[in-house]
């Protein structure tokens, strides 16, 4: 019987100065970690208990400084970034790099421990130039997140004291987050081939996250992978089986070569399944309209009810986006479904072609798998041929 043996490593990048500013003027000083440097972003809060290589690496956190709200983070490390599933997909990474611009926590485990572990999480942060902060109450901070909403903040660390004042008159500065355009920073600039099997699912890339690629191959099929504003001849052009809209940061709107494309598809009825940002980009491609919440939907247990069979299942989440419940009735779609907590809009299927889309992430990654069979529902409806509503 063979033993696996488990890695130790201790933290070498934190004990800095760190301060985390927000653009209402509070200041909230802790120990910084990772990379020293400024960086500003707006701050939102994740609750999942676990995760956090998978989480950091979304690109739907582009452009954000992440608070997670469970208290002790980093105690098993980072896996090694090169390791590869069979189809040469980052196993442990949802991208090739982090994408968040700063992290916030409570406490920072000073050791970590695991048997694939390969670096600590403030070696990693260090070595991708990303700043980190702990010693906050993250609960307060979450608290006020919820009671104001999500806004522009400032993550500093640094190896001498900080100038609150400086930085506050550079936060007041900075572009907002709404205003910011994502896609040339986190979509593909080329194709990008998993596989070679002889039936393909074109990946429009708003934001993809690895899982969705593999969950593409786990139901047969060669994953081709396009830039997020490639055209409807180019996608056609591999005459694939279907389209995966995939997640992806920022306001949907601003995606407006995306939503032509997701009016093209559905026009041809081309089997189509939009998945966070790529569900907004479809109900908008519909006639549906979309809004910005106060604080975000992000994390690993957030209730929703499938309206077809009055079922709940607990899904994982990441966006500040969402499609407007009382445009669904002057659009192409039909409600599929809803948050059991606020009754926000989860889940739209097509009331005549083959379309659907989900709010949540069915390839989790991190987070529970209740929702895998979205994937085997797009795989229906490009062999079957019958409508989402049927």
């Amino acid at each position: 019987m063979s033993r696996v043996t488990i890695s130790t490593k201790k933290s070498q990048h934190a004990n800095k100065f760190g301060k985390l500013i927000l653009d209402d003027g509070t200041v909230l000083e802790g120990m910084g970690f990772g990379y020293s440097t400024t960086t500003f972003g707006e701050i939102v809060f994740n609750t999942g208990m676990v995760g956090y290589t998978e989480t950091l690496t979304d690109p739907s956190y582009s452009g954000q400084i992440l608070t997670l709200t469970y208290p002790l983070v980093g105690n098993y490390g980072v896996p090694d970034p090169k390791t590869n599933d069979e189809s040469g997909i980052p196993k442990y990474f949802e991208s090739g790099k982090i994408q968040a611009r700063g992290l916030v926590i409570h406490e920072l485990s000073l050791t970590a421990s695991h048997w694939t572990l390969s670096m600590t999480l403030d070696e990693w942060m260090y070595n991708e130039k990303i700043p980190g902060i702990s010693g906050i109450d993250t609960r307060a901070l979450t608290t006020k997140l919820r009671s104001q909403g999500v806004m522009m903040a400032a993550l500093v660390v640094s190896d001498t004291p900080i100038d609150d004042a400086q930085v506050k008159e550079q936060l007041k500065n900075v572009t907002p987050y709404n205003s910011e355009k994502f896609m040339d920073v986190v979509s593909t600039k080329q194709e990008e081939t998993y596989g070679n099997d002889s039936d393909c699912v074109v990946v429009i890339d708003t934001g993809a996250k690895n899982a969705i690629l593999r969950n593409v191959r786990d139901i047969g099929y060669k994953v081709v992978k396009l830039p997020w504003n490639a055209s409807i001849d180019k996608i056609l052009s591999y005459k694939p089986k279907g389209v995966v809209i995939s997640n992806g940061p920022g306001d949907p709107l601003s995606c407006p070569d995306t939503i032509n494309t997701a009016k093209e598809l559905i026009k041809q009825n081309i089997p189509t399944l939009g998945i966070c940002l790529g569900a907004q980009i479809i109900g908008l491609a519909g006639n549906a309209q979309t809004y910005k919440l106060k604080y975000g939907h992000r994390g690993q247990n957030k209730p929703c009810i499938n309206l077809e069979n009055n079922q709940v299942y607990v899904t994982s989440q990441n966006h500040g986006y969402c499609i407007d419940p009382d445009s669904l009735s002057n659009s192409e779609f039909e409600l599929w479904f809803k948050n059991a907590d606020d009754q926000t809009v989860e889940g739209i299927k097509h009331k005549d072609k083959r379309c659907i889309a989900v709010q949540f992430h069915p390839e989790a990654s991190p987070g529970p798998y209740d929702c895998k069979f979205v994937f085997e529902k797009l795989r229906h409806l490009m062999e079957e041929g019958t409508s989402a509503k049927k």
